[in-house]
């Protein structure tokens, strides 16, 4: 059984990425829910314009996603997270002196590239690579400090903007990439480490110490239906994670009720991390089990809000039911692929996972938006529950461990 902070290294690298995770998450995928319509109205263009470049940073997400985790699996994320607060950094500084809608694009592009390098995806390669099987633990406790993107993120970028602009918004952004998360990325995590950790048995060390670990043939069966589950849940949570103050609107709340239920969303999928965490070490329950309660999380929200339309309860019901599920999702990604294929090749392996996912990711916004305008918010609720449903099922036709590894 894996045990949390088994060692001080390995608590400071977890804070250190969760702190990190934080800054990036808030800085880039939280960004557009607070400032496209200030941007919008600034450079004289619709919302939609906004999210059409968001959209676009997602895309170059995913097309430069496999590079960012094969060069994991080669050096290390030490780099490459670096490398990512410095572009990341640069898109925030191009987006806050744009002044058209080519520039726009341009900075969007380059925080896109970023979001590749410094995201979820490639923390998550980054602790497979130091821990191998044993990354499971590390895993959650970054995500735990990193539920808090949102709660962070949409009230500083909402105060900022309002009392500074949204441009000295993005500034103070690239700021602390710079001050804050660069440093403590070049500080923390290690420049190499290939040796087994606790937790992580003889032949994960001998594979870590592969230089650069070959990525095996995975079952066909398996990488699609997996393929499936990703790109299902990443068009809820981009759809959700860009719209979700607006779609509480539109049930009828208040815009202060809709932005106090988003505020809930962080705190909601941190509570769930932590109770997957507790259940799962003490039972050792496969991540394919959380994965699917996780996954009905968002249908059972939807159906409650249906129940309670328009009302503050609806709401913060449903907001806490959809951030509980996505907390618990947003580990299902990272430990899924390590379970069912093991830690060779990881970084690589995601992020090719994971390119139909960011496709869907950069498709949410813009499309999301279309259907709560052209069909309000009981049809935009239900087009969410429905792929919601998909990736539950894509789960439950998946099997475990070995079986898993050897169906095809």
């Amino acid at each position: 059984m894996e045990k949390f902070s088994a060692s001080g290294k390995t608590s400071h690298q977890v804070i250190a990425l969760g702190i990190t995770q934080t800054i990036a998450w808030a800085s880039s995928t939280y960004l557009p829910a607070i400032l496209a319509a200030p941007i919008a109205a600034d450079l004289g263009v619709g919302k939609s314009t906004v999210f059409g470049a968001f959209s676009l940073s997602l895309v170059v997400m995913a097309l430069a996603g496999p590079a960012a985790g094969r060069a994991i699996d080669l050096h290390g994320g030490r780099r490459v997270l670096a490398i990512s607060n410095l572009v990341l950094a640069g898109g925030l500084i191009l987006l806050g002196a744009s002044a058209n809608v080519a520039l726009l694009m341009i900075a969007w592009c380059v925080l896109g590239a970023g979001m590749a390098l410094g995201l979820y995806d490639a923390a998550f390669a980054t602790l497979v690579r130091l821990h191998g099987m044993g990354a499971r633990a590390p895993i959650t406790g970054i995500t735990l400090i990193a539920g808090f993107a949102s709660t962070v993120g949409w009230p500083l970028s909402a105060f900022l903007s309002a009392h500074f602009g949204w441009r000295a918004c993005c500034l103070t952004w690239a700021a602390i990439h710079i001050l804050l998360a660069l440093p403590i990325n070049l500080l923390v995590i290690p420049e190499e480490d290939r040796r087994p950790t606790a937790g992580t048995d003889k032949a994960v060390g001998a594979a870590a110490k592969v230089s650069g670990p070959a990525l095996a043939p995975a079952p066909i069966r398996t990488s699609i239906l997996l393929a499936m589950f990703f790109a299902s849940t990443a068009f809820v949570t981009s759809a959700m994670a860009a719209h979700l103050p607006g779609l509480l609107v539109a049930t009828g709340v208040t815009t202060a009720i809709a932005v106090t239920a988003g505020a809930l969303l962080g705190p909601a999928q941190v509570a769930a991390r932590i109770a997957e965490f507790g259940i799962a070490q003490r039972f050792s329950i496969h991540p394919l089990i959380t994965a699917r309660v996780a996954t009905a999380l968002h249908p059972v929200g939807v159906a409650f809000i249906a129940l309670l339309f328009g009302t503050p309860a609806g709401a913060f019901g449903f907001a806490m039911l959809h951030g509980a599920g996505n907390g618990m999702i947003t580990i299902a990604k990272g430990t899924l692929p390590l379970a069912l294929f093991g830690p060779a090749g990881y970084g690589e392996r995601t992020g090719l996972l994971s390119v139909v996912a960011r496709g869907m990711q950069a498709l949410a916004p813009l499309a999301f938006g279309l259907v709560l305008d052209a069909w309000g918010a009981r049809g935009a609720l239900t087009v969410s529950a429905a792929l919601s449903l998909i990736a539950l099922g894509t789960l439950l036709a998946l099997r475990s461990g070995a079986d898993a590894r050897g169906a095809g």
